[in-house]
């Protein structure tokens, strides 16, 4: 009886084994690596799954967003928490913004001048946008004049992977009011972050400067990946497709303060919509 019964249970042992074996070897390959190959468009991700592989460097599917809304940033360099990217210096020579204009000049970065990416720009027609809109005054800007990188990301929820991933889509190079001659700011141009962050992803390209450490420098890829920086939400999806400023009574004598109150009222926005996520 003892013999039969140790059969019985070899012969289960094995039974178990094999199908699992056979279960693990049938499931299918999720690739990060894998996930960003391949054509660009929104038919080239795993499986034969909807993802976007010509701006996202994170390969989210679109069946795997549960949650998303489009939100547009600005980082202000001047800021003590930005000087990292703002560079070195009175010239600011080390900083993002030169590097950015190297690497386009090199014909590393290709840039737009609207962000639908249908109308790329030549290298001239980038040099002239640093002109301010008085074309008639041809004197130089200097690149800490430029101090806004703007940027449009989508606050995601991936409930394969049951968390918020920051989708950013393109940078925006902005020339500020102030150095557009008070008026107003101009769009300089447009770049696919996933340009930007394939190209900056080694130091020699260009660094975030860690003054604190110098050893622990970081390109700019991982710096964007660590949210190493601070910035103020002007716009995210709406029916008016209207930043936040516009939202305010343009009489109202704060306006750009309120402007501000309500962007950081949308943060905690999002964070309340986290927060009670978990609590079902």
């Amino acid at each position: 009886m003892k013999e039969i019964m140790k059969e019985f249970w070899k012969g289960t042992g094995l039974f178990i084994i094999g199908f699992l074996a056979c279960s693990f070897f049938a499931l299918p390959a999720f690739s990060q690596n894998d996930a960003n190959s391949g054509n660009p468009g929104m038919d080239g991700g795993d499986g034969g799954f909807k993802m976007d592989t010509v701006y996202s460097v994170l390969p989210i599917r679109e069946s795997d967003k549960m949650y998303q809304i489009g939100v547009w940033r600005r980082i202000d360099l001047r800021e003590k928490y930005n000087l990292p990217f703002y560079g070195t210096g009175g010239l600011k020579t080390d900083g993002i913004m030169t590097n950015i204009y190297n690497a386009v000049m090199d014909n590393s970065i290709e840039v737009f001048a609207d962000e639908e990416f249908t109308q790329p720009l030549s290298i001239t027609d980038f040099q002239t946008r640093f002109l301010t809109t008085d074309e008639s005054v041809t004197d130089s800007i200097f690149v800490k004049d430029l101090y806004f990188l703007d940027f449009r990301e989508d606050f995601v929820f991936d409930k394969h992977r049951s968390e918020v991933r920051f989708d950013v889509k393109y940078l925006e190079l902005v020339m500020p009011s102030e150095t557009n001659r008070d008026t107003g700011q101009k769009t300089i141009a447009f770049i696919r972050y996933r340009d930007f962050y394939n190209h900056f992803d080694t130091e020699e390209n260009g660094q975030w400067l860690n003054f604190q450490n110098t050893s622990k420098n970081l390109p700019y890829s991982q710096a964007f990946d660590l949210r190493l920086f601070r910035s103020v939400v002007r716009k995210y999806t709406n029916p008016d497709n209207a930043l936040i400023i516009d939202m305010v009574d343009p009489n109202n004598p704060n306006q750009e303060l309120q402007a501000y109150l309500k962007s950081i009222e949308f943060e905690y926005d999002l964070l309340e919509w986290e927060n009670n996520l978990w609590e079902w």
